[in-house]
């Protein structure tokens, strides 16, 4: 067998095993979860429980604060799909071993794809706490999901990342977190490999080629979705500023780590969880 036939095998069994979990319920819209922001799946109602280990050919997450599951339910009135957890390319999973539970959903039919994560801040102007709505994309992370034989042969090898987030769906969080209160940023976002975070000279290098945010996730879930026709929205939490930002003379300035990342994230459960509901009763 072809590696091509054993990846489309391989996500028709996942897609099946989920499928047949979720007893008729058919959601159209997906959620990924990113570091803090897990509790949200917590507030579905009526939810089905899909571990990442008892997916078929999928690898489990192994982050801190990342349940790894699967989360069926009604939200804002919608039935959602959502990611309790992600997989990282930092956790040793190659670039297709993190797109796999994206194109799984596509093969499940979610059509709009809300992906979100804690990022570091690297915007002057931005204060902890705020969420970034992202307007595009630098993948630093040096890999592509398609790039690949197999993955390539999901749908056309080339295929245009303009738009990559979805204006219409950007316009929506706009008005969500005008209506709901919540202060939100729109700007670009860095994807690097991780798990260190930047160094000063790093965050100052992004800062020139225009960067607002970074972090070490969603750019590669971001081509899958793309690659296969999904509408993406994603929002980070500026959970942190990134190293050496608030420096003055060049010394100093913010050095992150974890735990802050945590604490910054539970102290805005309440506003993500009316963004993200507003948004999704928009959609």
């Amino acid at each position: 067998m072809s590696d091509t036939e054993n990846l489309i095998e391989n996500l028709c069994e996942a897609a099946a095993c989920i499928e047949k979990r979720l007893c008729g319920r058919a959601p159209k819209i997906g959620i990924i979860l990113g570091s803090g922001l897990n509790p949200l799946a917590d507030g579905i109602a009526d939810p089905i429980h899909v571990p990442f280990e008892e997916v078929p050919h999928m690898k489990k997450s192994t982050a801190e604060g990342h349940v790894g599951r699967f989360v069926c339910g009604e939200l804002a009135g919608k039935q959602v799909l959502c990611m309790q957890g992600r997989l990282h390319a930092y956790e040793g999973n190659s670039a297709q071993e993190v797109a796999f539970p994206v194109w799984a959903m596509a093969r499940l039919g979610i059509e709009q794809l809300i992906t979100t994560n804690a990022a570091g801040g690297i915007n002057e102007s931005y204060r902890e706490g705020d969420f970034c709505i992202m307007a595009d994309q630098i993948n630093m992370t040096g890999r592509n999901p398609v790039a690949d034989p197999a993955a390539a042969e999901l749908a056309e090898r080339f295929f245009s990342m303009t738009d990559a987030f979805d204006p219409a769906l950007r316009a929506i969080a706009h008005e969500s977190a005008r209506e709901g209160g919540v202060r939100v940023q729109e700007g670009v976002y860095l994807g690097l490999l991780g798990p260190s975070f930047e160094t000063p000279a790093e965050i100052r290098a992004f800062r020139a080629w225009g960067a607002d945010t970074v972090a070490m996730s969603v750019c590669e879930e971001v081509i899958a979705a793309r690659h296969l026709g999904m509408k993406v929205l994603g929002i980070s939490l500026v959970s942190n500023m990134a190293a050496g930002v608030g420096a003055v003379g060049g010394v100093g300035g913010a050095s992150p780590n974890g735990e802050e990342v945590m604490d910054c994230a539970k102290m805005r459960e309440g506003d993500f969880m009316r963004l993200i509901t507003g948004i999704v009763a928009r959609m």
